[in-house]
């Protein structure tokens, strides 16, 4: 099991609806310098070649800020980009399946609602769990709502770091305290922001005490 846990507590997930005109390698970028500690890339709705070369162009730089970068539901993207690790859903290829395909080295997050479908990921050999929505979210339109008691006894259940995701914004961050999560994953609470290494600064630092390390 590859360890990952420091990498979890500012987990950034891309979103391309908050460019108004900019990169998203100047976004990127701007997160790595306000602390992220992990980028996952997420593209729906992109062509895979397309996306490979974002991929390239994101790693490369995920890489001089030493943070890793996980490739969402793309196995191929994922391989060929040397990406860090790859996260799917209930509704993607298991963890196990997956293992065979990208082998000892990469990580593997599973996303979990409940603490039976997070078992199973770690039976499976994921490495690490998302949890959510822990908070109303417009983002995905398909989160299920996941309560902090909920959240709570995922955290102490399983054996592997917790990611808590949906709706967390720097005014909700500190209601997560005290249930065992490893860090908060954010997607406009970061990307939508006027100031987006401001909003991942602040956020740092709150998912710090969250997650008992303040």
């Amino acid at each position: 099991m590859r360890s990952c846990k420091d990498s979890m507590l500012l987990y950034a997930v891309t979103d391309r609806r908050w460019l108004n005109g900019e990169t998203l390698r100047s976004q990127v970028e701007k997160a790595l310098k306000g602390g992220v500690t992990c980028i996952q890339l997420r593209e729906k709705e992109m062509g895979d070649s397309e996306f490979l070369t974002e991929a390239l162009d994101i790693k490369e730089l995920c890489s001089q800020y030493n943070v890793p970068l996980i490739i969402n539901d793309n196995v191929d993207v994922a391989l060929k980009c040397h990406a860090d690790g790859i996260h799917v859903g209930q509704s993607d290829m298991n963890a196990g399946e997956l293992r065979h395909i990208v082998g000892d080295k990469m990580i593997i997050g599973v996303s979990a609602s409940t603490t039976e479908q997070a078992l199973e990921a770690v039976r499976n050999g994921a490495d690490y769990i998302g949890t959510g929505a822990v908070f109303p979210t417009s983002t995905k339109d398909d989160a299920s709502d996941v309560s902090i008691a909920e959240l709570t006894e995922i955290c102490s259940t399983v054996s592997i770091p917790v990611v808590a995701i949906g709706g967390i914004t720097k005014e909700n961050t500190l209601k997560l305290s005290g249930s065992g999560i490893a860090g908060i994953a954010v997607v406009s609470a970061i990307f939508a922001q006027p100031d987006i290494e401001a909003a991942a600064r602040e956020l740092r630092k709150l998912s710090e005490k969250a997650a008992g390390m303040k």
